[in-house]
């Protein structure tokens, strides 16, 4: 609890800071994509797990008028457990914290592994906006209703302890995933998701997934609401169920996914990993090219040299 409240009392100090007192991680390499508006969950900050690098790449080379956090940003779980706060993950804090004091609405859903922040309803925190859910209207007039959606899992509601456990499980998967791509990267495969992969083949999981959207897409519609937007569940998803939108952000745990909403209201997820590996091979293809041209400017240079030791010696 004490280290809990330390940490929020942090985030709310740092406000103060100038601006580019931290800095940025990365160089900005390629212009920002733009957006009327952002979702992004299950962040899991505090927990080796968490995709920081790709997190901050993508805060960085993203801006919208309104940022959603739509709970677990914060995994209280695992910090009660264990400390784990590398300077990444601070660096992902400020730079929400920056975009917020640049104009940027920033709001936080709190999910089940920050519920600690549920005591802060209505509050500001250096900037971003403490709720407990949202109706967000689009540019093109639907309401949708933004939550994170651990009020609608069973075993959160029912059996808690279970949940401990499973995450405790969810845990080790990760670290298994972790050693298993590890030796995959030597051997020149690609990133693959064990959990992922489980979660999709696995009976039960496929059913609860199913179970899960159900359930909050019903409450949406009993709302009189277009829509929900969620996390949670660490699953990606955009369809209809019965006639309302049913939008899940993912996680940046394995996924890299977010939500987002253009100018003129259409909805779309985003796979952050493919934005990565697009930019990479950009940046290796303009590297290429002005290799290139250096060598063929050098070459221009030793001809023109050859030509001058000619005309002496004549």
């Amino acid at each position: 609890m004490k280290r809990e409240d330390a940490l929020l009392n942090a985030w709310k100090s740092s406000s103060a800071m100038p601006p580019d007192a931290q800095g940025d991680l990365f160089e900005a390499s390629r212009p920002p994509q733009r957006f009327r508006t952002l979702w992004i969950s299950d962040l899991h900050l505090g927990t080796p797990g968490c995709q920081a690098a790709a997190l901050l790449d993508f805060l960085r080379h993203t801006e919208c008028e309104t940022l959603f956090l739509v709970g677990d940003i914060i995994d209280g779980w695992q910090l009660r457990r264990q400390w784990y706060w590398p300077q990444a993950h601070n660096d992902v804090v400020q730079k929400l914290l920056r975009k917020a004091r640049k104009g940027t609405r920033v709001i936080f859903i709190p999910g089940n592994h920050d519920e600690f922040a549920r005591r802060y309803l209505q509050l500001d925190f250096g900037g971003v906006h403490v709720a407990e859910d949202w109706i967000h209207e689009t540019a093109d007039g639907r309401k949708l209703w933004v939550i994170h959606g651990d009020l609608f899992d069973g075993v959160i509601q029912c059996a808690k302890w279970l949940a401990y456990v499973g995450d405790s499980l969810y845990e080790f998967t990760l670290k298994l995933n972790r050693y298993l791509n590890s030796l995959r990267a030597r051997m020149g495969l690609p990133y693959w998701s064990l959990s992922k992969y489980l979660k999709l083949k696995v009976k039960r999981a496929v059913n609860y997934v199913g179970d899960f959207e159900n359930a909050v897409a019903r409450e949406a519609g009993k709302r009189g609401l277009q829509g929900v937007i969620c996390g949670h569940i660490h699953h990606a998803e955009m369809r209809d169920i019965d006639g309302i939108l049913y939008a899940n952000d993912g996680d940046w745990v394995e996924s890299l996914t977010a939500l987002a909403e253009h100018a003129d209201g259409r909805l779309e997820i985003i796979q952050w990993a493919d934005e990565m590996k697009t930019a990479a091979a950009a940046a290796a293809a303009a590297s290429a090219r002005k290799g290139q041209a250096t060598g063929e400017e050098v070459l221009h240079e030793d001809d023109e040299s050859a030509t001058v030791v000619t005309v002496t010696t004549v």
